[in-house]
């Protein structure tokens, strides 16, 4: 791989990898809507080129895609968007890899398992998804299945990290930073993971690099799974922050939901902090070799450093 485009650049995922990808002397084309986020967030980077443009125009990201060996899928959308906008943003991604001969690598989250009952979630699970962001999610796994290019699928779990603003745990730690009342979405006392986006760029360009390693789906484990108090305790060290932290309930997003259109869409995925899906890593740390694991300290300093900027 010498070339390669992340779409979603600006996000966490995709600030990550574009990141990884120049570190290791590629040549990036790091595509997002605003020029001017790509411009704070990669002005000092010598191997990433910044093309700024919206992926659902198709000429748009055909102009960026050229010469690309990997496209590297990173774009999410709000909730409410979903169902018009991420189907329609996949296709445009196929084609373009298509056309340029390109092969895939996609980051997706741990929707489409739905709820598991084992401890540790392997790529043989079975998938019965039982929300509609979840059989979305399938839907497009399935598309990426059926289609000529060669891909990638990536599950990961919630995530943190610098410049990883739409994260349920963005929420908690901008209380901590801001020194607030602190909003932990789900129960503090239940274990569920939650994964250094630098941990899960590595892999996937990992991955990215190995030609067998497409036309395949691959878990990516956090560190290890943590209860909020746990991290609550690592953050209160960490930042000296000693404001209240408060549990947002089930029913507190469904009466949130009465008044906007944003929480009514999260009602559905809190299945996830009652009885999270842990992914299991035994596969890539069988065929590539030890996963990476960032202590959540590490990362949380990063990430409030980064916050902090």
């Amino acid at each position: 791989m010498k070339k390669a485009l992340v779409v979603g650049a600006s996000g966490g995922m995709g600030y990550a990898l574009t990141c990884e990808l120049a570190s290791r002397g590629v040549d990036v084309v790091a595509f997002a809507r605003r020029k001017e986020r790509l411009e704070t967030l990669f002005q000092n980077q010598r191997k990433v080129t910044l093309i700024p443009g919206d992926v659902l125009n198709q000429s748009s990201l055909h102009q960026a895609a050229k010469g690309a060996d990997v496209i590297f899928h990173a774009v999410s959308f709000p909730y409410p968007e979903w169902e018009t906008k991420h189907v329609a943003c996949l296709e445009n991604v196929l084609n373009a890899a298509k056309t340029e001969q390109a092969r895939v690598a996609y980051v997706d989250n741990i929707y489409a398992y739905g709820k598991q009952n084992t401890p540790r979630v392997t790529e043989e699970a079975v998938k019965e998804p039982h929300t509609k962001k979840g059989k979305l999610r399938l839907s497009m796994e399935n598309k990426l299945k059926d289609s000529s290019v060669p891909t990638l699928i990536v599950h990961l779990p919630d995530l943190y990290g610098p410049n990883a603003e739409n994260t349920i745990l963005h929420e908690t730690l901008k209380g901590v930073v801001q020194n607030k009342t602190a909003n932990f979405v789900g129960s503090t006392k239940v274990a569920r993971e939650f994964l250094f986006t630098f941990d899960g760029a590595k892999v996937m360009v990992d991955l990215a690099f190995d030609p067998q390693a497409y036309n395949q789906n691959w878990n990516i484990p956090a560190a290890h799974p943590v209860t909020g108090e746990e991290l609550m305790d690592i953050l209160r060290d960490i930042t000296g922050f000693k404001g209240s932290v408060r549990s947002v309930s089930t029913m507190l997003i469904r009466l949130m939901g009465l008044f906007s259109p944003a929480m009514r869409e999260v009602v559905e995925m809190m299945y996830l902090t009652e009885s999270p899906v842990v992914l299991s890593g035994e596969k890539f740390e069988r065929e590539v070799g030890p996963l990476p694991r960032t202590p959540y300290r590490l990362g949380l300093e990063q990430t409030i450093a980064w916050m902090k900027l």
